[in-house]
């Protein structure tokens, strides 16, 4: 460890051998935050052989030891329900030197059944007694060497936020991988119901106090209950909203676009003149859609300040339990549309991404809820990135139209949910959602968290923007544009309203979402076809990567399907709402 206590990163030669430890538990009992700690930033994600849900492994290097650490999928028991707990279970079937199974201090008894299950495998097992320092505060008292006894194995109180007890855990653990071999585990096709025997040990090892509830104690009530729980949600939400639009509009006013525009672009332009002469070739480097100049201002000057507030907002609701609360306060909401109130955490990050919402879709019970959520996702719910063009389309021109652009997608989403809830076959289960304790998120785990999603953000937007404005910037220079946009005229011009320029945004539009929606920048439209080419892109086809994922998630047939009825969607929308609009501004 280093002077601060944390481990020091570190990664594997090709061949070395290491310790293997898994890090099991219950959702929601702070695993991330352990693991965060215990390995710093030398950590990677990967998807299990076979399917498309990830697991998290860092190495950990303490006193001369070195050892793989495996974040499993967190689960409530090893009779898997969900593709997240198969992969647990099969990450536990294929061993390990150590198991490190989290309790949480808070909710012990219901914790227990999954620690007895591991212990039933026989494999090495030590436990952490996580959010020791929380139980205390409500009064709960765990005796660490009782429990250790009834589980016949070590319990070490931590507080993974505060850095309390890791260290001790981490000796632990170790000293009791030393000298085991790693050996497959055949798990029983049923384990017995240990829910009786969790109630004796529970009944042994924890003592309850009477205490007078905290102020925070009733706060954590409070955000749970209709009053004065939605008021406190909404002002969340607001706050949310601020920071990203506000905030967002000042780094790219005060800071990002003047660098660019003063700088960057200055410096790119005179680079490329100097060595390419003029004629198509510049002109596609660094003319008016020029691929050097747009594919770094779209991405980093206009829409990365939106995107980085965001993933800050977002992995502060997360990693507080913030988000879970929301569920229980809308699911009387989400039931109008079909879905349950557990529904709204991977619908809340699909505003981020679309991917890791279809993936976390793999939690629902039923294929149906993951089909319904993966189509609403797809369909109505803008990215982060997308998000951030709706605002500077929007933002500068008109709030109110911002505003009606989202209220356009949620009515979309009520209607096309309670349909989809009709027409599909199958059934969606009541609401069972764990509700964590509300805590401040630990720095560092925050940190990383944000820091790996903008870097996702980076990679993944990056290239295919600079690719897919080099492909229009040649389309237009050769007149291909012209006749394309021949062809769509009555689409765009007839039923759309919107000039004839506006197919290039179209045609931009298939590689990323947010593509449609950055072109219009450069077109003096109004605020009725500002609207309109905004409706169109939020409907229109999902980005090539979702529609792999959608794929490989479900089916081709069904990826096809939601390709087909996403992009009649954009057009039945957004040419409904111009000829509203027009028919509005007759009458008015």
């Amino acid at each position: 460890m280093d002077c601060h206590g944390n481990p020091k990163p570190i990664s594997l030669a090709p061949g070395e051998e290491a310790l293997k430890i898994l890090l099991m538990g219950n959702p929601n009992v702070g695993k991330s935050v352990i693991f965060s700690r215990l390995t710093g930033m030398n950590v990677r994600t990967a998807n299990y052989a076979g399917t498309t849900v990830n697991y998290t492994h860092g190495i950990v290097q303490y006193h001369g030891k070195k050892a793989l650490l495996t974040d499993v999928p967190g689960t409530y028991s090893l009779e898997a329900t969900s593709p997240a707990e198969e992969v647990a279970t099969k990450l536990l079937a294929e061993g390990a030197h150590v198991v490190l199974c989290v309790l949480d201090a808070t909710n012990l008894e219901r914790n227990l059944p999954l620690a007895l299950q591991i212990r039933q495998t026989g494999l090495p097992v030590v436990y952490a007694l996580n959010l020791s320092d929380v139980a205390r505060r409500k009064g709960i008292t765990i005796d660490t060497d009782a429990l250790a006894k009834e589980l016949g194995a070590p319990v070490i109180a931590t507080s993974a936020v505060k850095g309390e007890g890791l260290k001790t855990l981490l000796d632990t653990t170790l000293q009791a991988a030393q000298g085991q071999a790693i050996k497959a585990v055949t798990l029983p096709e049923s384990f017995q119901n240990f829910w009786d025997e969790a109630s004796r040990i529970a009944r042994i090892a924890q003592r309850n106090e009477s205490r007078p509830m905290t102020l925070w104690d009733r706060f954590e009530e409070m955000t749970i209950r209709p009053l004065p729980g939605l008021p406190i949600a909404l002002i969340v939400l607001i706050i949310a909203l601020g920071l990203v639009v506000g905030g967002g509009k000042a780094l790219r006013a005060v800071i990002l676009l003047p660098l660019f525009n003063n700088y960057v672009a200055p410096a790119i332009t005179s680079a490329v003149s100097s060595v390419v002469s003029e004629g198509i070739l510049r002109n596609v480097l660094v003319g008016e859609y020029g691929m050097l100049i747009k594919g770094i201002e779209w991405p980093i000057a206009l829409i990365l300040p939106y995107v980085a507030l965001f993933y800050i907002v977002l992995s502060f609701l997360e990693d507080s339990g913030y988000l879970p609360r929301l569920g229980v306060l809308l699911d009387n909401v989400m039931r109008a549309m079909g879905l349950q109130g557990g529904s709204i955490v991977p619908m809340f990050m699909g505003y981020g991404c679309a991917v890791p919402a279809i993936i976390g879709t793999k939690a629902a019970t039923s294929n149906k809820e993951r089909l319904m959520i993966t189509g609403l996702v797809a369909l109505a719910v803008p990215c982060t990135a997308q998000t951030g063009a709706f605002i500077v389309l929007l933002g500068d021109h008109s709030m109110a139209a911002l505003l009606g652009v989202y209220a356009i997608s949620f009515g979309a989403m009520f209607l096309v949910g309670s349909l989809m809830t009709r027409m599909l076959p199958g059934t969606v289960a009541p609401m069972l959602m764990e509700i964590p304790n509300l805590l401040m998120p630990d720095g560092k785990s925050l940190l990383k968290k944000i820091w790996i999603r903008i870097k996702q953000f980076l990679l993944e937007a990056e290239i295919p923007m600079i690719l897919g404005i080099g492909a229009a910037a040649l389309i237009a220079e050769t007149g291909v544009l012209g006749v394309i946009s021949g062809f769509m005229a009555p689409i765009v011009v007839g039923w759309l309203g919107l000039p004839a320029e506006a197919t290039l945004a179209l045609m931009l539009g298939i590689i990323r979402r947010e593509l449609a929606v950055l072109p219009l920048l450069g077109l003096d439209l109004s605020i009725l076809q500002l609207m309109v080419g905004s409706v169109v892109a939020l409907f229109y086809l999902p980005c090539l990567t979702v529609t792999a994922i959608i794929i490989k998630e479900f089916s081709l047939k069904i990826g096809l399907l939601i390709l087909l009825l996403t992009t009649l969607a954009a057009f039945v929308f957004g040419g409904l709402l111009n000829k509203i609009g027009q028919l509005l501004l007759v009458l008015l």
